[in-house]
């Protein structure tokens, strides 16, 4: 009995050891663990309800959605710009989010109102997609200011395994609730979860301060630079800032290239997505629940891969792996989509992307921010995750629609995919050895040390 505690603490220290958790970090992992886990939860909730909208409104017309999306988009940015720029850190990101609950709520009541308006549905469509880039885009500048870049190499895959979570719970939720409160009520507890990560951002801030990147380290100019950077102050700079700061800087501008090319693999397999569902599975509330079916299917596996196998290798073999690993799985899962194009092998295909994009990909492409400006953070980040990602979406949307109108065979967007995907690994080993070179001399070290030695996290 007396051995018990003992047995217990050491259990703990061995997990925390296998996870990569230093000390001092732990409630910084669970805070930042639960915050993802409640807006994705938020989102994929409603997520299966943007798809059937899209298919409601029409598969032919899915290219204006995109193209909607990203008006919508170029529209948002200098709002953004001037919010980021006048509002202290602290303030600005509670703030973001209180802008959608209240959307939220809007589109809530307006649903009730007019259950089955096309163009409401449309509207949502355009909503959610501007939604979905906004929050977590924010989301992901938080943990780039709060977390210094040898803590994200550590942290980032089980800060991303909260997303992976709550994107498992959304859409299990909304198929189960669905049938009992309705869009109404699934739109309101959205709201509720969103409202939930709002505590978070306060404590991780003053976390920040502690034991995070307001810690400057001796002899790391950009820690030193980071820790000088005070959350309570605004980010500066004009409305459109981040498009200046996109454009004079290789780095940027080879971020959002790779972000350009993971949207056109995601638009080529979307559509053949909605095109295979429209015509095997008619019936609206089918359609919901496959593609409730297919998140959780995503979210499953990647939650586990994350837990287990992404950080070992971030912390083994850098960024360069995460990023150029799911651009050859994605072009291998074209040339099968080529030879068998049917709904299982697509479906294969999707869910390989995803899961390869949310458990690898993302915590890879967020720790590229780790070692740049708060204002690169927050705005040149927020231009490339939402706008050059849409520009991505609506472009490759009509190549898509073109591609099919000239061969009339899913094959030749396949083998186009499959191509893209094979330049899109060549720039992410490029990106990942650019984020090597302007890591801080304490950061490199320690995390050379720890490639070195500490093979068992």
């Amino acid at each position: 009995m007396d051995n018990y505690p003992d047995t217990a603490a050491t259990s703990l220290a061995r997990l925390r050891r296998g996870l990569g958790i230093q000390p001092g970090e732990g409630g910084a992992v669970i805070a930042g663990f639960l915050f993802f886990f409640c807006l994705f939860a938020s989102y994929f909730m409603l997520r299966p309800v943007r798809e059937t909208a899209g298919i409601a409104g029409g598969v032919k017309n899915l290219q204006w959605l995109f193209t909607a999306t990203f008006v919508v988009m170029l529209a948002a940015i200098p709002v953004y710009g001037a919010c980021c720029a006048w509002l202290p850190r602290r303030r600005f990101v509670p703030w973001v989010y209180a802008f959608f609950i209240a959307n939220l709520l809007a589109f809530a009541f307006a649903t009730r109102a007019e259950p089955d308006n096309v163009w409401l549905a449309r509207v949502f469509y355009v909503w959610l997609s501007v939604f979905n880039l906004f929050v977590v885009s924010v989301a992901w500048s938080l943990m780039a200011d709060v977390f210094r870049p040898e803590q994200a190499r550590r942290l980032f895959a089980l800060l991303a395994a909260g997303a992976s979570a709550g994107g498992l719970a959304g859409p299990v939720l909304g198929g189960w609730l669905v049938t009992r409160i309705g869009l109404t009520g699934l739109m309101l507890l959205s709201a509720a979860l969103l409202a939930a990560t709002l505590p978070g951002v306060g404590w991780l801030f003053g976390w920040r301060r502690r034991a995070g990147a307001g810690i400057a380290v001796a002899g790391d100019a950009q820690s030193t630079a980071s820790a000088a950077q005070d959350p309570a102050h605004p980010v500066g700079g004009g409305l459109l800032a981040g498009l200046a700061l996109l454009a004079r800087s290789r780095y940027l501008l080879g971020i959002s290239l790779f972000v350009v090319l993971l949207a056109t693999a995601s638009t080529f397999l979307y559509f053949e997505q909605a095109r295979l569902v429209a015509e095997a599975f008619p019936e609206r509330a089918r359609q919901t629940q496959v593609f409730s079916a297919l998140d959780a299917t995503v979210q499953a596996f990647t939650i586990v891969i994350q837990l287990f196998f992404a950080g070992r290798v971030a912390r083994r073999y850098g960024v360069t792996a995460l990023l150029t690993a799911v651009p050859l799985i994605v072009a291998a899962g074209f040339l099968v989509l080529a030879l068998l194009p049917t709904f299982g092998v697509l479906a294969g295909a999707m869910i390989l992307r995803r899961v390869g994009e949310y458990a690898l990909l993302r915590p890879g492409r967020e720790m590229l921010f780790t070692v740049v400006d708060p204002e690169t953070k927050y705005k040149a980040k927020n231009v490339i995750d939402t706008a050059v990602y849409r520009a991505g979406d609506a472009v490759s949307a009509w190549v898509k629609t073109g591609i099919d109108a000239l061969s009339g065979h899913p094959a030749t967007v396949a083998l186009a995919g499959a191509a893209l995907a094979l330049v899109w690994a060549v720039l992410g080993w490029w990106l990942g050895r650019q984020h090597e070179g302007q890591l801080g001399p304490q950061d490199a070290s320690t995390l050379q040390a720890r490639a070195a030695g500490d093979t068992t996290a």
